[in-house]
Formats: C-alpha cells, sequence, structure tokens
C-alpha cells in the first residue's frame, strides 16, 4: 500500500475531531473524502500533509512512517481550496517558486515549468498574474505548482469549491484524466457527493471525526454500512414507521425500527399504469419539479412524504393527483442493525397445488 493509516487521532479542546481513523490505499488511487462540514476531513488531510500533528496513531507512506517528518519531506503536493497563489509572481514564477526553494538548477526548472504549463493547459499564459486569470485557469497553476516538485502523493483541499459550476465540472473532467496519465496517488477533500461520485476511484465516508464507510462509489450507493452513510449518499427520505406501508408489516417484529427509502426504489403513476395493485399505497402528489431529465415527485401518503422520480416519457402528474405508488424496496436500521427489506407483496404468491 502507497499510504496506510492505523489509529489516527485529532483533538481540538474538548472537541474529538478524528476518532480512531485507520485506512489504506493503494498506489496511484484517486480517494475522495466525503462528509459534512465539521466532520473531520480536512483535519485528516492537514495530518498526512504534515500541517497537524496527530495526538495518536501512525502515518505510513510507501513504508516509511511520516508522523515526525516536517512538510517539505513528506514528498507531497498540497492544493488549496482559494489558490493560495503569489500575487505578484507571474503563472511561470508561481510553479517554479518551490523548485527553486529546493534549489533545481535553473535549465531544469525552465523545463519542468515548460512541461507543467503544457500540461495543465495553460499555454499562452505563462507572463500573467493570477488577477488576470479566471478562477479555472488560477486553479490549474495551484495543481501545477503542486506537481512541480514531482510529489508522490497530491492532497486537495475542496480544490473546486471557488470555481462556477460549469467551470468545475469541467475540472472535475480534466483532473481524472490527469491523475490517470500520472500515475499519482491523491486524496482529496470535498462536500460535493456529484464531484466524489465523478472522480473517485473510492470514497470515504467521514462524519465526527470517524470513518463511517470506505469503498467505491457504487458499492457506498448500493451497500450503505451504517444509517448515517444510507442518508447521506444520494436523495432519500426517512420514514418513522416503516411497518405502516404495505409490504412491510415484518419491519414490526423489530421495535424502533426505521425505513429509509431512496427515489430510485419507487414508482409513482396512474390506476392503469400497474399490474399489482395491491402492493400499492394511494397517496397525493403534492410538488413536482423538473429535473432537466426527468421529473422530482413529492408525494403524500397519510404522514409520509416520499420523493420519487418520474420519466419524462410518460403522462406528466399534477400537483392534487391522486396516485399510486409502489415501494420496492427500503433500508431499514435500528440501533443494533442494518439491512434492505423488499416490499413482500411484490412477489406473486406460488400456485397451490391441490
Amino acid at each position: 500500500m502507497h499510504v496506510e493509516v492505523t489509529g489516527l487521532n485529532k483533538r481540538f479542546g474538548e472537541f474529538q475531531a478524528v476518532a480512531d481513523v485507520s485506512f489504506s490505499i493503494a498506489k496511484g488511487q484517486l480517494i475522495g473524502l466525503l462528509g459534512p462540514s465539521g466532520g473531520g476531513k480536512t483535519s485528516i488531510l492537514r495530518m498526512l500533509a504534515g500541517l497537524e500533528s496527530p495526538d495518536s496513531g501512525d502515518i505510513v507512506f510507501h513504508g516509511q512512517r511520516v508522523n515526525d517528518l516536517p512538510p517539505q519531506e513528506r514528498g507531497i503536493g498540497f492544493v488549496f481550496q482559494n489558490y493560495a497563489l503569489f500575487k505578484h509572481m507571474t503563472v511561470e514564477g508561481n510553479i517554479a517558486f518551490g523548485l527553486e526553494v529546493k534549489k533545481w538548477n535553473k535549465a531544469k526548472i525552465k523545463e519542468r515549468v515548460a512541461e507543467l504549463v503544457e500540461l495543465t493547459g495553460l499555454s499562452g499564459f505563462e507572463k500573467r498574474y493570477p488577477h488576470q486569470l479566471s478562477g479555472g485557469q488560477r486553479q490549474r497553476v495551484a495543481f501545477a505548482r503542486a506537481l512541480a516538485p514531482e510529489p508522490q502523493l497530491l492532497l486537495l483541499d475542496e480544490p473546486f469549491a471557488a470555481i462556477d459550476a460549469k467551470i468545475r465540472h469541467e475540472l472535475r473532467s480534466w483532473l481524472r484524466e490527469m491523475i490517470d496519465r500520472l500515475g499519482i496517488t491523491s486524496i482529496f477533500v470535498t462536500h460535493d457527493q456529484d464531484e466524489a461520485i465523478e472522480v473517485a476511484d473510492e470514497i470515504m465516508i467521514i462524519n465526527k471525526g470517524n470513518l463511517e464507510q470506505k469503498g467505491s462509489p457504487w458499492e457506498i450507493y448500493k451497500d450503505p454500512k451504517t444509517p448515517f452513510v444510507a442518508g447521506f449518499i444520494g436523495e432519500s427520505t426517512t420514514v418513522e414507521d416503516i411497518s405502516a406501508l404495505k409490504g412491510f408489516k415484518e419491519a414490526a417484529n423489530w421495535p424502533g425500527t426505521k425505513g429509509l427509502i431512496r427515489p430510485e426504489y419507487i414508482e409513482i403513476g396512474k390506476e392503469n399504469e400497474f399490474t399489482l395493485l395491491s402492493a400499492t399505497e394511494t397517496g397525493k402528489v403534492s410538488h413536482i419539479h423538473f429535473r432537466g431529465s426527468e421529473w422530482l415527485v413529492e408525494v403524500q401518503i397519510g404522514d409520509i412524504k416520499l420523493v420519487t422520480y418520474r420519466s419524462l416519457e410518460k403522462n406528466v402528474l399534477q400537483v392534487g393527483d391522486e396516485v399510486h405508488v409502489l415501494i420496492h424496496r427500503a433500508y431499514l436500521f435500528n440501533n443494533k442493525d442494518n439491512w434492505v427489506m423488499e416490499n413482500s407483496l411484490k412477489v406473486d404468491p406460488l400456485p397451490v397445488h391441490i
């Protein structure tokens, strides 16, 4: 493994920022640290960088424990959210700065800067100053500067947060391509689910200082290991008494069990759109939102509000319409366990032989 972290802990006064976190990252992987604000993502990143010291635990890069090494000796590149460029330096000057500090010879610096300008798509902007660049261009300069000393590990702290949505999407694709081309192990902090899902090989969900789950975006989405992960990834609705819904009465066998229902677990439509009406609930459309590629529909079933999607190819529903709702499955959890339950009424009964 390229990065190995064991039993990492960090407190700030009475606040436990990171609590006994352990993980490993293979060489060349791009890992997304995803979670709510204040969850501990940046604290983990800063300890990896050497900008904060852990209270306990080990940080190992390519077989070497680095806890006591200063940042400049860890072989890392760091990209900050706010670019942190030197305003009085040109693009070339910013990229070359770290190499000059490390006392590279001038010819090698010039060669490396030219290589990175080409790699990051900044050709023609070499002599410009940061205030003469767009947000996306400034972030590319920050990437180039971090990559200049040929680090073995690239750390990125919400690198696209200060950039508008369109450019952010373009930079995400560019970052993924660049990491693949360079083969550099990378870890980036984000609170944007779409960003993590689109870019990362694996995602680490961090909440209240704890590592809730680590895995591929698909693994985490289809098989959440904790109620927090299930509720955090994707859109969903939590139902306090899931046993009140058709097909989920068995949940009453586990007192205190709640259900989390994702939009894609639900079908919604008029009576003639269903062949198995006995498994459906009757509800009323309370809101409908156009989402470009589909409708997002909110439906009220008694005291329960659910959210689902509806294809643009189907007849448009209207607020106030009475509809049938088929819930295919739900993610169930209580204070002891969590599991997925299928709607028991969906399956036609086996024929009875007399």
